[in-house]
């Protein structure tokens, strides 16, 4: 059974997603909060995890599978250097999604996802 097993599809096709996720993913880790849509917040943040678990794990095949998903080789290599010192202890919950006024436009719930 696959009840509830489903993806939040973002209204886009797969590649378009992935490609919205790992440029997100990227500049969140670049930057360290941005601002986003609640639902794109919401997704973003396992992939951020993903990324920042790779990079406390620090191995080799950690590194290669990071360096495939995000788009900067620079902040990968900060990132693997960074990491393990800033969430040596944590356990998981790397990111804080914090809730802001709708968009004007079109009344979308926007939201600051930053690293903790």
């Amino acid at each position: 059974m696959r009840h509830r097993c489903r993806v939040k599809k973002l209204g886009k096709p797969a590649d378009q997603r992935r490609a919205l996720l790992r440029s997100l993913t990227t500049e969140l880790i670049r930057h360290g909060r941005i601002t986003t849509t609640l639902i794109r917040a919401k997704v973003l943040r396992s992939e951020v995890d993903k990324m920042i678990t790779l990079a406390k794990n620090g191995s080799l095949t950690a590194r290669r599978q990071a360096l495939g998903y995000m788009f900067d080789k620079q902040l990968v290599h900060a990132l693997f250097e960074q990491a393990p010192t800033r969430y040596g202890t944590r356990q998981g919950g790397y990111t804080r999604i914090l809730h802001t006024v709708p968009r004007r436009g079109d009344n979308a719930q926007m939201a600051i996802i930053e690293l903790v």
